[in-house]
């Protein structure tokens, strides 16, 4: 093992969960593992995004969102990332 490697343990389904993921993406768990950690963003990115955004946002109206709109848009994208997730079954 290099260096800059490393193991981890994880159930055996979820190593199996794992390989079958890799398959269907053409790819290798460490692959696919690696892409997640990569990918995801940590709380402090996604607050540090969510500042730059009013800020743009703020330049580009002239004020910042209120928190109301704030609530509106988030609970909006949520919605849209849960239907993302969950698309209709198919007829």
């Amino acid at each position: 093992m290099a260096a800059d490697e490393t193991s981890i343990k994880v159930s055996t389904a979820a190593r199996d969960r794992l390989a079958q993921l890799a398959a269907e993406h053409g790819t290798t768990i460490r692959s696919l593992v690696e892409e997640l950690a990569q990918g995801t963003p940590t709380q402090a990115e996604y607050a540090e995004r969510a500042e730059l955004a009013r800020a743009e946002l703020a330049s580009a109206l002239g004020s910042a969102p209120s928190p109301e709109a704030e609530a509106k848009a988030r609970a909006l994208l949520e919605r849209l990332g849960a239907s993302q997730h969950n698309p209709p079954a198919a007829a």
